[in-house]
């Protein structure tokens, strides 16, 4: 190890940053944060939109690691509000001293790898220079927010806002008329919420969404006490399914069942709400036809909701598989367009011509607002480490490796960039399973590994280009046996002009990866070339 600074930088601290500095920590390694925002929290220290909400169950979206954490802390709801888990992180924060060895304010503008040396070189926007044998990024996958390239975009004279980056004070709504341009999660998280405050709420959509109720409701004493008593069996199933989440899944065909039967099933998972409805049945992210049963479902679902037909067929997707879009769960989405004072304008075959200092041209059409709010997403999983200037060996920059789409080991290391970790990068489950469990998973790996390369005496560790070839077929070819390639979504880049479609999640499932990457460490960490100290 290096005398110099740090064993370990790490950018980022969300929950992944957080935990992997404790781990370090805790194991004797000399680790600090940087970490742009004020505070941490990562995504949750950004998304401040009205609505903001966690789509996993908050029970179950908290760290495990510690069981005194885990017991102490009382949730309220059953899906945790934006300010309960920042909350939550403040707390973690503090419980474990983390702030001492975290910089805040400070956005990591370049980290480029020292040969000589075998160390990194990390530049801060204001200049400064740390050196460190290990960098792990730990800068999530949802946190480069992506603005649409419309014409007058910035010539608007009201209020405008990103649901990725929204004010830490409230946005007051109260008699203005608002656009809100998108409809994905962010969008059907806070268009209802706007549209109790504003005098008129102008939606406009160009995919249509499918969306579950979320059912939320205050969690009692009783809930968390019987939830609580069980953590350890309920963690360790939630590691070795398919999501991190645990569910009930049928293995029957619904093709081969009565119309009658299924449909009563999938009436009561939509009672039950969330995520997991898609879950139903196994074959639904496999097979076109039985897919469409649940599709329907929802469609039917939508249609019985809203009162305008026209407007209630406009909210019906028939685009994309249901699924293979990050399906989203809401509180009186559909019903909010029964309002007077909301309309839904559909962008899909009359885009938006241009922005302009009054509002949004859509044709012939000048829509006037007081509050533009963009829900257009983000440069997913790939953004946030390419907007950094990322050079491994022979100054090969990271975004020029990733021109044709994400390539990587496990979606953790990559050829050319020796003592680099991501933590849920592109190539694993990440934005596919309940993010804090894969989030421990990666965290306990990376850590595992750096103390068997300081046991070792190894100074340098780098991804095989031939084992990285082959974690990337591998993630192709099991994504290819799911409908998910069939869906123009961010899990494919689409929601970014020029950005290659490549499916960047790895689908096979957090047990099975788990297992894989175990096997990985236990024969040695097969697929890395690791030097020792000379």
């Amino acid at each position: 190890m290096t005398d110099d600074s740090h064993d370990a930088i790490i950018i980022g601290a969300g929950f992944a940053g957080m935990y992997m500095l404790h781990t370090l920590r805790e194991r004797g390694f000399r680790a600090h944060v940087y970490e742009k925002g004020d505070d941490v929290g990562g995504t949750w220290y950004w998304n401040r939109y009205p609505g903001a909400r966690c789509d996993v169950e908050s029970l179950y979206y908290c760290y495990s690691f510690s069981e005194e954490l885990q017991q102490e802390w009382r949730w309220t709801e059953r899906y945790p509000s934006q300010p309960e888990i920042l909350r939550y992180a403040r707390h973690v924060a503090d419980r474990f001293d983390l702030r001492r060895d975290i910089s805040f304010g400070t956005t990591a503008r370049s980290a480029a790898y020292d040969e000589d040396a075998d160390e990194w070189v990390i530049t801060t926007e204001d200049g400064a220079r740390t050196r460190a044998r290990f960098l792990i990024t730990a800068v999530g996958c949802l946190s480069a927010t992506q603005l649409p390239d419309l014409p007058g975009r910035d010539s608007f004279a009201g209020e405008a806002y990103h649901t990725g980056r929204w004010p830490h004070e409230p946005v007051d709504f109260r008699g203005k008329r608002v656009g809100v341009i998108g409809t994905g999660s962010s969008a059907i998280q806070a268009i209802p919420v706007i549209a109790e405050q504003a005098a008129s709420v102008t939606v406009f959509q160009r995919t249509a969404q499918f969306s579950i109720p979320a059912h939320n409701h205050p969690l009692s004493d009783e809930e968390q006490r019987r939830v609580k008593a069980d953590y350890g069996r309920l963690r360790a199933e939630a590691r070795t399914s398919h999501s991190g989440i645990l569910s009930e899944q049928r293995a029957e065909d619904p093709l081969e069942l009565p119309a009658e039967q299924v449909r009563a099933e999938l009436e009561r998972r939509w009672a039950i709400g969330g995520t997991t409805f898609t879950a139903t049945y196994e074959a639904t992210l496999r097979d076109p036809d039985a897919n469409a049963l649940s599709a329907e479902f929802v469609r039917d679902k939508i249609r019985a909701t809203v009162d305008d037909p026209e407007t209630a067929e406009l909210l019906c997707p028939y685009d994309h598989p249901i699924g293979t879009k990050r399906i989203c769960v809401d509180t009186d989405y559909y019903a909010t367009y029964n309002r007077e004072h909301v309309e839904l304008v559909s962008i899909r075959e009359r885009p938006i011509s241009e922005i302009t200092p009054r509002g949004v041209r859509v044709g012939d059409r000048e829509h006037e607002f007081d509050v533009l709010v963009f829900a257009t997403g983000y440069d997913a999983l790939t953004g946030p480490l390419t907007r950094i200037d990322i050079r491994g060996v022979d100054g090969l920059r990271l975004r020029d490796k990733w021109r044709d789409g994400p390539r990587s080991y496990l979606g953790v290391a990559n050829a050319g960039f020796p003592n680099m970790f991501t933590i849920t990068g592109p190539g694993s489950p990440s934005v596919l399973s309940n993010m804090i469990v894969s989030i421990e998973q990666h965290v306990e790996w990376i850590a595992e590994h750096l103390e068997h390369l300081r046991a070792t005496g190894t100074r340098r560790c780098e991804a095989d280009p031939a084992a990285e070839r082959e974690w990337a077929e591998h993630v192709n070819e099991v994504a290819d046996e799911t409908l998910f390639p069939r869906a123009a979504s961010w899990y494919m880049g689409a929601n970014v002009p020029g950005k290659p479609r490549v499916f960047m999640p790895y689908i096979g499932g957090v047990g099975v990866y788990r297992e894989l990457c175990d096997e990985v460490a236990r024969q040695g960490y097969r697929g890395f070339h690791l030097t020792a100290a000379g």
